[in-house]
């Protein structure tokens, strides 16, 4: 009997440690071949609002992990031609932040989530002209008595981690206080207290709204936002900070949550409770959950087999399905807010901020595959005790 529990423990742990099969140059060629092909085919860095600048939070990755000078010239170059700003208008009195692509929608957070890459370039070469309109703005906006900025789930992505930087700059912690008063609004409009998911917005709460098949319709892509946006906000907040379990439990949380959603293959459906909603690949929200669980791996916050098999099934999708062969990231929802039946998802089908998504889950997976819990013989260990 113990020799065949032995021998059922041997199949079982080698059969895990199969997912860990990418060796460490692999992943760097997958970065490599990604970032290439998105750079080579877009010339213009393009404009900052949000979808150009969550592809640029990726490409920083990059080079803070290789040192790749072409993936820093271009995030520079993006800068430079944008003047290290987000909206541009400079009349105080006009500035809105509900939806709109105007230059006066300086307090939208899709025009701020610029000042991320923009305060990671300042790190590089500190010069004041980097962080002068983040600076401006932020400071602006924290002295209004407003609440309501993150009014949808992908806001605390595009912001909470533009906080976190600016306290990391000034060791002030009003930045800290006002992202937790923010996302105290956020929470309050749409978390979901039995999942410990966030719809996308006020108007996606169930029962109000539900999915095709009368399930709550929690949006891939959104909650991606929000799981990635805390490992970031994680990473830059003190551990003494007073409201720090908040974030960390509703990081937990989600991880809990998200663990059972997964599609065996690896990626996670549009609607994460419905997967006949909208079903088949989709690499955003995929990207973003991977890069998510390997942060919390790396760093101590989730640990067990669980976790590292969810993170490396994630993984093998964004590298065998989701990456082509001429370095397309393919499979990624196009821009919307919500899981769209019959909308047509393929491997033709790219977008800047999927890139970034790509490139943050494989930049993390290569500090995992640099770290010694990857070496951890879980599955026996938890046998033993």
């Amino acid at each position: 009997m113990k020799f065949k529990l032995l021998i059922f423990s041997f199949i079982v742990f080698n059969a895990f440690m199969g997912l860990a099969k990418p060796h460490k140059g692999e992943v760097l060629q997958c970065i490599d071949k990604a970032n290439k092909y998105w750079q080579t085919t877009h010339s213009d860095p393009g404009n900052p609002f949000w979808d150009n600048a969550a592809y640029h939070t990726g490409n920083m990755e990059v080079f803070k992990l290789t040192g790749d000078t072409a993936a820093l010239n271009y995030s520079l170059r993006w800068a430079e031609k944008n003047k290290w700003q987000g909206a541009t208008g400079s009349d105080k009195s006009k500035w809105k932040y509900k939806y709109g692509e105007t230059p006066d929608h300086v307090l939208f957070g899709d025009w701020q989530i610029c000042f991320q890459t923009y305060i990671d370039l300042y790190n590089v070469s500190t010069d004041s002209v980097k962080i002068a309109r983040a600076f401006e703005v932020i400071n602006y906006q924290i002295s209004t008595p407003n609440s309501d900025y993150w009014w949808w789930v992908d806001g605390l992505y595009m912001v909470m981690p533009v906080m976190t930087k600016m306290y990391k700059l000034t060791g002030d912690e009003k930045y800290l206080d006002k992202l937790y008063e923010y996302y105290s609004y956020a929470e309050n409009i749409m978390l979901d207290t039995e999942t410990g998911l966030f719809y996308r917005d006020a108007k996606y709460i169930y029962p109000k709204h539900k999915s095709t098949n009368g399930k709550k319709d929690f949006w891939a892509r959104g909650d991606g936002w929000l799981f990635a946006g805390l490992a970031k906000v994680l990473q830059d907040m003190p551990v003494n900070y007073k409201h720090r379990d908040v974030f960390v439990n509703q990081y937990k949380k989600m991880a809990k949550t998200l663990l059972k959603l997964q599609q065996k293959e690896g990626y996670w459906t549009r609607s994460l409770l419905d997967s006949a909603h909208a079903p088949g690949y989709e690499t955003s929200g995929t990207a973003f959950f991977t890069y998510g669980y390997l942060w919390g791996i790396n760093n101590g916050y989730l640990k067990g087999c669980k976790y590292k098999k969810v993170a490396l099934k994630g993984w093998k999708y964004l590298s065998t399905v989701a990456l082509q062969p001429d370095g397309k990231v393919g499979y990624v929802q196009p821009i919307g807010e919500k899981a769209i039946p019959g909308q047509v998802v393929d491997k033709n089908s790219t977008a800047n901020f999927g890139v970034g998504a790509f490139l943050l889950a494989a930049v993390e997976m290569v500090r995992y595959l640099d770290s010694p819990c990857k070496k951890t013989p879980c599955l026996i260990r938890k046998r033993q005790g």
